[in-house]
This record gives C-alpha cells, sequence and structure tokens, in this order.
C-alpha cells in the first residue's frame, strides 16, 4: 500500500510517499517541501500547493492521503491559513478519489515516537529508523509529513482497512 503523507503548512507544505504492508516493512519512495513566498498573494500560494499535490498524486498514485488534524494555534490568523492549506490537500486527495485519514499531533507522536509529546529532532530520528535510510529530503516539514503517513499505516494495518494491498472502497 503507497500512502501519501501531508504536513500542511502556507510557506512550506511537507510531503512524503511510502510503500507500506501496514506493519514492519515501510519503505520511503520521496519525500519533500512544496515552497511558497510570502511575498505571493495567498490564492497563488494556494493554487502552488494544490498543483505541487496534485503532481505527487499522479506520479507516485498512493492508496491513501493522511494529513494532521487542525489543532488550535496560538495566533488565529496562523490557523485559519493552515485551515485554508488543508483544504487545498483535502481537495487534491478527494479530486484522486482517495481516502483520506486524519489524526492529531499527539496521534502522530504517540503512534511513530511512542510518546505523544515528543520533540521533532525525535520524530526525524524515528522516521528514519522506521523507513531504514538516515536522511530525510527536505526538512523537518518533510520528516513530519512522512510521521502522518506511518501513523496512518500503523493504525489502519489495525483495522480491516486494507484488502489485498488496496484501500476498502477503491
Amino acid at each position: 500500500m503507497k500512502i501519501l503523507g501531508i504536513d500542511c503548512g502556507s510557506e512550506r507544505t511537507g510531503y512524503g510517499v511510502i510503500e507500506t504492508d501496514g506493519r514492519r516493512r515501510h519503505q520511503l519512495l520521496i519525500s519533500g517541501v512544496i515552497r511558497t513566498s510570502a511575498k505571493q498573494p495567498f490564492e497563488v500560494r494556494l493554487r502552488t500547493i494544490h498543483d505541487g499535490l496534485r503532481d505527487i498524486l499522479r506520479e507516485f498514485e498512493p492508496h491513501a492521503v493522511a494529513v494532521e488534524a487542525v489543532f488550535a494555534a496560538v495566533n488565529p490568523r496562523s490557523a485559519l491559513r493552515l485551515a485554508h492549506v488543508r483544504g487545498v490537500a483535502l481537495l487534491a486527495a478527494a479530486e484522486s478519489d482517495l481516502p483520506v485519514g486524519e489524526y492529531s499531533p499527539l496521534e502522530v507522536k504517540g503512534s511513530v515516537v511512542g510518546y505523544g509529546k515528543a520533540s521533532k529532532d525525535q520524530v526525524r530520528i524515528m522516521v528514519c529508523s522506521l523507513l531504514g535510510t538516515t536522511e530525510v529530503n527536505g526538512s523537518h516539514d518533510a520528516s513530519d509529513a512522512l510521521a502522518v503517513a506511518l501513523c496512518h499505516s500503523m493504525r489502519s494495518a489495525g483495522g480491516a482497512a486494507m484488502t489485498s494491498g488496496k484501500v476498502k472502497g477503491r
């Protein structure tokens, strides 16, 4: 099963595609960051993020998409921008008829590190360990996106979500 994980951000949206059996074997296919400029109008930035995600979906043809759920931010404007970017990510998944898993930061860190309040460095180290690599292309945004994908893999493997390598309903 291939999963696209997305770490939403208006300046840097991290992404990562893994192939997994949902239990022990996880392989990194690609990771990176879609960057936008704060100098651009916000709607142009959203289009850049959408187009980048759409290209990744077309090239790697994942079976599912996983994103972090909205969390309360200190700055309401930042939270609103994050929600817009999440909307673009959900739209890209819907355009590809893909199921979406949404997980809180606490769930993601708990699944990958075993501790819901783990640091970004701890998440990055465990992501590299689980994927059998020494480095993740991009930044913490890319490793966070891969953590979301790994969380989805681990959570959906426990249920009856996978049948013959495909997500039910596909």
